[in-house]
């Protein structure tokens, strides 16, 4: 080969080289701070899929959030799965020091707090099982606020005569209660232990008697306060 082919062999190697070198994804800790600064500046919970959109291409948004997920442990901060997303937030034993910030306050009714807990753990529902399930009619006004919140959707129609359409719950649901996902919900014995359950008849018994009140507790975990004055029962649900 002569000295003019190997001049020209060596000079496109080095081109090759230099193009790759070019679009070589960033080192996994400068993706790991790339991930960060999206996550911190995210208005709500991304997916993996989003976050690789934003970053150099051939980036491994899997091990930047693995390894990002790591580095906050302990802290005062976390990083946490909502649902299929991920997001900062604040580590549960320092929630109370956010009380101060949370001065919102949202009020539900016993109506809405028994359907929320129905749709949580039936879903996907439609509304006349819900009201199977409750043994009263669900008035638009409970499902609508329940909407309003974000707290549950509607989900697929079902394939049954009329299609009628279901109610699940929202990643916003999640977020607010904590949850990863719907499995997270406490289960009966959980909530038996708990107490939360004290003030239901035993399976197979009577219900409560026309008139009676019953002390109930929310079924996610926060304090409910019983209020009488309209007949019905509100529940002052603190925000995340």
């Amino acid at each position: 080969m002569s000295d003019e082919t190997e001049d020209e062999a060596g000079l496109a190697g080095a081109e090759d080289t230099g193009a790759a070198g070019l679009f070589d994804a960033p080192p996994l800790p400068e993706q790991e701070r790339m991930v960060e600064a999206i996550l911190f500046a995210a208005a709500e919970p991304m997916t993996r899929a989003q976050i690789e959109d934003r970053l150099p291409h051939g980036s491994d948004a899997g091990a930047a959030l693995e390894m990002l997920r790591r580095r906050y442990e302990g802290r005062g901060v976390r990083l946490v799965r909502v649902g299929p997303g991920w997001a900062f937030r604040t580590a549960p034993d320092l929630g109370f020091l956010m009380r101060r910030e949370a001065a919102e306050s949202r009020k539900l009714s016993r109506a809405a707090i028994e359907t929320l807990a129905i749709v949580a753990y039936h879903q996907p529902v439609t509304r006349a099982e819900i009201e199977e399930i409750r043994g009263v009619t669900v008035s638009k006004g409970t499902v609508d606020l329940l909407m309003e919140l974000d707290w549950i959707r509607l989900g697929r129609r079902r394939e049954t005569p009329g299609r009628p359409v279901t109610f699940v719950t929202t990643n916003a649901f999640l977020d607010h209660f904590g949850l990863e996902s719907a499995r997270d919900l406490p289960g009966l014995k959980e909530l038996r232990a708990a107490g939360l359950l004290d003030g239901m008849p035993p399976e197979g018994g009577e219900g409560d008697e026309p008139g009676e009140e019953v002390e109930t507790s929310d079924m996610f975990g926060e304090e409910a306060e019983a209020d009488d004055s309209a007949g019905d029962t509100g529940d002052d649900l603190p925000p995340r």
